[in-house]
């Protein structure tokens, strides 16, 4: 497949189109109308997906009449939060009338009504413009599957945009749609919002409902927003969050718009770049080591206390995740009869079926140990800086015919830092952490403990502001 390399320029986020606060405000004081943004979003989406290839899903005649509808609606006085703004979810997630094929090849039935994330968008009055494409059953920090090829990096070309929640990112990105609903199991969030220079929020566990699932993947998924600045991810948070009377978790609710521009105060922040243990061999790039230490300095700029503290998780903590994650993934592939899937998924599946009892129980029980050891930390920090992926994004293809074996290494040496906080299911946010000298995006990521994602997000909104990351876009691929 030859596709034009990308180079990343700086010009502002304009060109690419308005963020989700300011196209949600131009829609309402009648500065555009949601026709005419929907219609946007979907010619960019056409003139793109030949290349960037984002979309597994698009909604074109479906959108283009709930954007009619929503104009109706704001003529007749109605005032929603993001009435009329087209928005993308991931393709693991139920919209009504599509097919969920959450990375798989093959034919699947039509969702019968929308997942509790999607409801909560439509009456904030969003209009869902398509399913954003994802690797099968979420294993990779690839987005990549016979079914579908390759989604590309905005940034450049021939590098994955990430994964799971790549075709997300990669949308925001390149400025297909404002802000994207993507979800993170061992950082599928956070993974490509690094590797595409995004805001991503894991939230705390059940802060998004996973409805009609009480939970995701034993607990390690959940739901989070991809956007290009703190304030339009906080938006999205917001408007998406709520429970199900069925769900699992159900935190307290959180104001993250209102943390926005909420002064933090001074904290203690200890930056740990340790990597988690990890069966295969793991180093962390030195341009990702420095990235993340120029983040530290500039949190320290901004008056906090800013230590070298380095988390140890231990090896309980890996014995709790592989469990978990391989049980999910053979709950969902058994749930979807037909699915055609690489033979990777197939193993990692089998494998999930072995290890579904007894160690599945185990795995769940050593949580409130694992919160109670981490918790212990936070004793004398407030948060944690930390990389979210130890490389800068690899290329699309290395993920190409090689075994699981050399799969495992692959994505692990790339992605050894995020998977810790889905076994706790506390917060964390990506934070984009600048470029590497070949224009490649990385990031940094902030941790808290539970239902932390207000401090979380002032921090980051402080961040933004010094460092104006929101500024910077790829060229456009409309």
């Amino acid at each position: 497949m030859s596709v034009p390399d990308r180079t990343a320029t700086q010009h502002p986020t304009a060109s690419t189109g308005l963020g989700l606060t300011e196209l949600a405000a131009a829609i309402a004081e009648g500065r555009t109308t949601a026709t005419a943004a929907v219609s946007t979003a979907l010619d960019r989406i056409e003139a793109s997906q030949p290349t960037l290839n984002a979309f597994r899903v698009v909604r074109r005649e479906a959108a283009l009449r709930e954007a009619a509808a929503a104009d109706d609606r704001i003529a007749a006085g109605e005032r929603r939060p993001l009435l009329g703004v087209p928005i993308a979810v991931k393709d693991d997630t139920d919209v009504a009338g599509e097919p969920t094929a959450f990375g798989c090849g093959g034919r699947f039935p039509t969702a019968p009504r929308d997942a509790e994330s999607v409801r909560r968008l439509r009456a904030a009055g969003a209009v869902i413009v398509g399913k954003a494409n994802t690797c099968e059953l979420g294993q990779l920090p690839f987005t990549s599957g016979a079914a579908f090829g390759h989604t590309r990096n905005p940034w450049h070309s021939a590098h994955t945009p990430g994964g799971s929640s790549g075709g997300s990112a990669a949308a925001v990105a390149a400025g297909l749609v404002p802000a994207a609903l993507g979800s993170d199991g061992a950082g599928s969030v956070r993974i490509p919002a690094a590797w595409n220079n995004l805001v991503g929020i894991k939230p705390q566990r059940g802060r998004i409902s996973t409805w009609p699932l009480p939970e995701a993947f034993n607990g390690l998924t959940v739901n989070g927003p991809l956007a290009r600045t703190v304030r339009d991810a906080a938006l999205l948070l917001d408007v998406a969050a709520g429970p199900h009377s069925g769900d699992r978790h159900t935190p307290r609710p959180i104001d993250a718009g209102g943390a926005v521009d909420r002064d933090p105060g001074t904290l203690r922040i200890a930056v740990s770049l340790r990597i988690p243990f990890t069966a295969t061999r793991t180093a962390l790039d030195p341009e990702v080591a420095a990235a993340v230490r120029a983040t530290a300095a500039t949190l320290r700029g901004l008056g906090h206390t800013v230590v070298d503290a380095d988390l140890h998780y231990g090896l309980l903590m890996g014995a709790s995740f592989l469990p978990r994650s391989m049980a999910g993934i053979h709950a969902v592939h058994k749930s979807m009869p037909g699915a055609i899937v690489d033979p990777r998924t197939t193993a990692n599946s089998r494998l999930g079926r072995v290890l579904s009892r007894p160690a599945l129980a185990a795995a769940r029980a050593a949580e409130p140990v694992l919160r109670r050891r981490i918790g212990r930390f936070f004793d004398d920090v407030d948060l944690v800086l930390a990389p979210t992926t130890a490389t800068p994004p690899p290329r699309a293809e290395e993920i190409d015919g090689i075994g699981v074996g050399a799969t495992n290494s692959l994505i692990t040496g790339a992605c050894p830092y995020t998977w810790p906080w889905n076994v706790l299911g506390w917060p964390s946010i990506n934070v984009p952490a600048g470029f590497t000298d070949s224009g490649l995006p990385v990031g940094a990521q902030l941790m808290g403990t539970e239902s932390t994602e207000p401090l979380l997000i002032s921090v980051a909104a402080q961040l933004e502001r010094e460092l104006r990351w929101d500024l910077r876009t790829p060229d456009q691929w409309w």
